[in-house]
């Protein structure tokens, strides 16, 4: 740490300039009530030496310890009232560097004295002019220290603020954009996750199929479809992410899409029985999220449980709808299809998002169980 450092920490080259003028300032008021011996009631030795240290004190303390060249400055005042340049900027120094106001009223009082010294005052004229220099040499300079710390204040706080909104905003700006990656990644997963599933489950049952050349022909179709399906929902999402206009779009899937997505599914050699009323009127969003659900749960059976016996039961109730995806044990062995395990997880933050609820887990005869009710 440099000389520069410890007198004056923290300060720039031009403030510290500014020390330095308003202490040679001082040390000139000296100067001129030395010109006026009558005015003051002590030697040129004293007031010389008394200068010399309230100069040395503006220059180092008047910012960190301002109630040192005060407390000087006034008692220089009590010996030489000409000398009032000290007063005015030890004053100013006390307002703007002290934040105590007790503090501050007391040397404003102890100031006040040693500039009017009533004990000199005898008619009205001398109190009138005693009150007015404190007011132009105390009051004054302290009200404006007063008014620059509470700016200074004000604007510190005004930019925290302003700081903190930003560093607010950036933080909404990742998290949605987080949300939003989360929520593509999960419509990528529902969406391509349950096509390339049912072209695996296809797949397989060519093969065992090899013999029948009419059934390898048909899985073969549905096999391409599925593929073409998945290849056009990955356009659509990709499309949407690099904001291509000519990108094709679709309607997202709701409760009017579960017949075809069961049709598929049985097209696929799954056993599904679809047990839903008719038309139902319920929002878009919940209508995404139960065709969704089922759409996971097929998708699940189609990894885990090849062969098992699925019901699929959507009933509207009351202010909410149910969505039961049950089945039974596997009956045929499982393929080996990758898996990230994020299915269900997508599923229950989809869910929560409705502030709906969502239960999924093993049943005692072997199969599986995926139950969700949302409001609606």
């Amino acid at each position: 740490m440099t000389l520069r450092d410890r007198l004056w920490p923290g300060l720039r080259a031009r403030s510290i300039w500014l020390e330095a003028f308003l202490a040679l300032l001082s040390l000139g008021t000296v100067v001129a009530g030395a010109a006026t011996p009558e005015a003051r009631i002590v030697g040129d030795v004293v007031l010389g030496l008394g200068a010399a240290v309230l100069t040395l004190l503006l220059l180092l303390f008047r910012r960190r310890a301002p109630l040192l060249p005060f407390a000087l400055s006034a008692a220089v005042s009590l010996v030489s009232p000409a000398l009032t340049a000290g007063m005015v900027i030890t004053a100013y120094a006390v307002g703007r560097y002290v934040d105590r106001w007790p503090v501050r009223i007391g040397a404003g009082i102890v100031g006040g004295v040693a500039v009017a010294q009533p004990w000199t005052l005898g008619g009205w004229n001398q109190w009138v002019g005693g009150i007015a220099g404190v007011a132009l040499v105390i009051v004054l300079p302290g009200a404006l220290g007063v008014w620059q710390r509470t700016r200074a204040a004000l604007v510190a706080a005004l930019t925290e603020r302003a700081a903190r909104a930003e560093a607010e905003r950036e933080l909404m700006a990742r998290e949605a954009v987080l949300t939003e990656r989360t929520r593509i990644a999960r419509e990528m997963h529902d969406a391509v996750g349950h096509r390339v599933s049912l072209m695996v489950l296809q797949a397989g049952a060519i093969e065992v199929a090899a013999a029948d050349r009419q059934r390898v022909e048909q899985l073969a179709a549905h096999v391409q479809s599925a593929g073409r399906q998945a290849l056009e929902e990955l356009r659509q999402m990709v499309g949407v992410l690099r904001a291509d206009e000519g990108a094709p779009l679709a309607p997202q899937p709701g409760l009017e899409s579960l017949d075809a997505l069961v049709e598929q599914s049985r097209a696929a050699g799954m056993h599904v029985e679809l047990r839903a009323p008719g038309p139902v009127a319920v929002d878009p969003s919940v209508g995404r999220a139960a065709y969704r659900i089922v759409q996971e749960a097929l998708t699940n059976v189609t990894k885990h449980a090849p062969g098992a016996q699925v019901c699929v039961a959507v009933e509207r109730r009351a202010g909410e709808l149910a969505v039961r995806v049950v089945n039974g044990p596997a009956r045929e062995p499982a393929p080996d299809v990758p898996s990230g395990g994020y299915g269900l997880v997508g599923l229950g933050e989809r869910v929560r998002t409705l502030d709906g609820r969502l239960d999924a887990g093993p049943r005692l005869d072997g199969g599986f169980a995926v139950e969700a009710v949302l409001p609606a």
